[in-house]
């Protein structure tokens, strides 16, 4: 019975899932962030190519 007790009480499986959604959502915000600058870096670097062949 004390078992039983002792494992309701035990929250360290919780704690465990609870790092892992954190770990999960800083994952997510890192990939949307960097596929967000991608793009924009790609923008500019066309912006810059276009003027630099136009300027020739």
């Amino acid at each position: 019975m004390r078992t039983l007790i002792s494992l309701m009480k035990d929250e360290n499986g919780a704690t465990a899932i609870e790092y892992g959604l954190i770990a999960a959502l800083i994952a997510v915000a890192a990939i949307t962030a960097m596929t967000t600058l991608g793009k924009t870096l790609s923008n500019t670097f066309s912006t810059v190519s276009v003027n630099l062949t136009s300027a020739r």
